[in-house]
């Protein structure tokens, strides 16, 4: 009989609940943009402009994208895990990925706040 040796990692149920969160996060901001567009007679830049002037669209903007990017590094780190053998190809692409995604962090930043 063999001993089943228990860590205590529990990392697929923490990102499967990370993945839900994140989705209803991007959910919820899809639903307000689609509301927003819906309500609005005119979208022009000054609207937009409007729009984004408001700190908490700003800060709900960021948190769409920063679940948004989370979400993604969660998907493509499985997917290279599952499908990517030779362990120094699966660490540059984890690398890639990464620096790929904090860049977008940053940019999203100076969008944002014009920074």
């Amino acid at each position: 009989m063999l001993d089943r040796i228990v860590t205590n990692a529990h990392y697929g149920l923490r990102d499967w609940l990370i993945q839900r969160i994140t989705a209803v996060v991007m959910a919820l901001y899809a639903l307000f943009i689609a509301a927003y567009l819906l309500w609005q007679r005119r979208l022009d830049y000054d609207t937009w402009t409007a729009l984004f002037s408001n700190n908490v669209v700003r800060s709900f903007t960021l948190l769409f994208l920063l679940s948004v990017f989370y979400h993604a590094w969660i998907g493509m780190r499985d997917i290279v895990m599952d499908y990517v053998r030779p362990a120094g190809m699966r660490l540059a692409i984890h690398v890639a990925v990464i620096l790929a995604l904090l860049m977008y962090v940053i940019w999203s930043v100076q969008i944002l706040w014009g920074m």
